[in-house]
């Protein structure tokens, strides 16, 4: 068996003893704290900020003063301050500005709601932690009984952007999947697919079809990316091929790993390409860091990386803390994971070893098993319609896609909502991607009436002041081709699943062009 299967198999037998231990949460959070801290604390970010006194609060301090202290001294970052008051400074090329050292690699991150890109910092701690993070997860493959050990001498295909990255005044930039995969350990670049020189490829299109044109001749047991772009390729090859599935092509395909979005819209269309079923594991993996993977078999969540790296805190994602726009109000609340509930709805901070400091991801959580620290995405803070105390979070609308579209047959891989006026009311449009026939009025009525199930507040305003829904299908291609327009294709480009304020107009707008009409409201 090749170097990398004895590793893993002898890593798996260790790691599955190690992680039947139970975890403390709270504690790994405090070593974690301590390590970022101390090595931050000679920073100008850690001068301005008392880290020597944090350092000295968590190495000796009672249990939560640390905490206190760190609440006290850094004050919530979110993206245009952090990267105004000190991001800048670093991609400029100043050293020990909020991690120590020169940061060589920015990610290029603005998913798909902010016209210009934002510039994360990935230090060589941060790659590191990545990595490691990666092992562990390719080594809870161990608990999946229906996995062969053969499974680890194959191919693992790696979907993800450029590797040829952006080279500018002390630093490279682009995608974080194409920074990762630039970074791959030596003993591992055997199996990694689809190998550098075509990693290097900057154009989505070219790269998909030169991966096509290559899918023949390689043994895929492993694919990792975004689940429409994995869906794009593997209904490329089948047709290049003339093949029924992607089993055809890649027999032993056994496992696709998969994050950023919510895989059950992808499900059933993704299904069709299979001849028999494989195994998923989610993923989430940020620009900032690695920050949960499904560890164990039938998992209901991921389980956060508690000692990698990341410190978490968590804001209750309440009216107390959040305005009806999903900005973040003055003085929040902020917790730290032993303080969480089961099925409430937070807020992500990071503290991280790129050197984000109390900083807010954007993402939304909730916890499904506080003795696993396990957890489910639920949306962003951002992306949420609340024009009239509906508070429909992205979790709601995926699930209610997920029903509507196993009830009526419907292969739905993509859609958006947008929250609109309705006389002195408001309504909500939904875009609904399909390639299926279908009646909209009765999608409408079916989203409708599967939403009220789902969500009380929903229930109530739609007989108040959420007065209309109306529903527009469109074919697929229509959103890949509005991510085309705006450079979004490939790599870690999502398509959002809520349109807000100048979005919506870019969209109708768009869609008024491609279809030669104006969008009916």
């Amino acid at each position: 068996m090749p170097l990398l299967g004895r590793m893993l198999k002898n890593g798996i037998r260790l790691t599955n003893v190690v992680q039947r231990k139970r975890i403390n949460a709270f504690k790994l959070q405090r070593r974690v704290f301590r390590k970022l801290v101390r090595k931050a604390q000679h920073t100008a970010f850690g001068e301005k900020y008392k880290f020597d006194e944090l350092l000295n609060a968590a190495e000796f301090g009672t249990d939560r003063e640390f905490y206190e202290k760190y609440k006290q001294y850094v004050p919530i970052y979110d993206y245009n301050r952090i990267f105004n008051e000190w991001w800048s400074r670093a991609l400029e090329g100043e050293k020990n500005v909020t991690w120590p050292g020169r940061v060589k690699y920015f990610a290029l991150s603005s998913g798909t709601s902010e016209a210009s890109s934002k510039y994360i910092p990935v230090t060589k701690s941060m790659s590191r932690a990545i990595q490691r993070t990666s092992i562990r997860q390719i080594l809870t493959l161990g608990r999946y009984q229906n996995l062969p050990s053969t499974l680890y001498e194959k191919g693992y295909l790696m979907l993800g952007g450029s590797t040829n990255l952006n080279a500018r005044e002390g630093h490279f930039e682009g995608d974080l999947s194409g920074i990762t995969a630039s970074q791959i350990p030596f003993w591992f670049q055997r199996f990694y697919k689809p190998g550098k020189e075509i990693a290097q490829e900057r154009d989505w299109a070219l790269k998909l079809d030169e991966i096509t044109e290559q899918a023949a001749d390689w043994d895929i047991g492993y694919v990792v990316g975004v689940p429409a772009w994995i869906q794009l390729l593997m209904e490329k090859i089948i047709a290049r091929y003339k093949v029924k599935t992607i089993h055809d092509i890649w027999p032993n395909l056994m496992v696709f790993c998969h994050g950023g979005v919510s895989f059950e819209p992808y499900r059933k269309g993704f299904e069709k390409l299979l001849a028999h079923p494989i195994t998923y594991i989610e993923t989430y993996l940020a620009s900032e860091g690695f920050i949960a993977y499904q560890s164990h078999p039938n998992a209901d969540g991921m389980q956060l990386v508690l000692n990698n790296g990341l410190f978490f805190e968590f804001i209750p994602f309440n009216d107390r803390n959040f305005t009806p726009d999903g900005e973040l109000t003055a003085n929040p609340e902020t917790l730290m994971i032993d303080e969480v509930e089961e099925g409430k709805e937070y807020a992500l901070l990071l503290s991280t070893c790129s050197g984000a400091w109390r900083y807010l991801i954007g993402d939304t959580i909730r916890f499904v098993s506080k003795k696993r620290a396990e957890i489910v995405i639920t949306g962003r803070t951002k992306h949420f319609l609340s024009l009239c105390g509906e508070h429909l979070s992205v979790d709601n609308m995926n699930k209610a896609v997920e029903l509507v579209s196993e009830e009526m047959g419907l292969d739905v891989r993509e859609f958006t909502v947008a929250g609109v006026t309705h006389d002195t009311m408001f309504a909500h449009h939904w875009y609904i991607g399909t390639d299926d026939p279908v009646d909209t009025n009765v999608l409408r009525d079916r989203i409708d009436a599967t939403l009220k199930e789902l969500n009380d507040d929903y229930a109530v305003e739609r007989k108040h002041a959420l007065k209309e829904i109306t529903v527009t299908a469109l074919p697929t291609a229509t959103f890949y081709r509005w991510m085309e327009s705006k450079g979004k294709m490939g790599g870690q480009h999502k398509f959002p699943r809520v349109l807000k304020k100048n979005l919506i107009a870019d969209w109708e707008d768009f869609l008024s062009k491609s279809l030669g009409k104006p969008v009916n409201q």
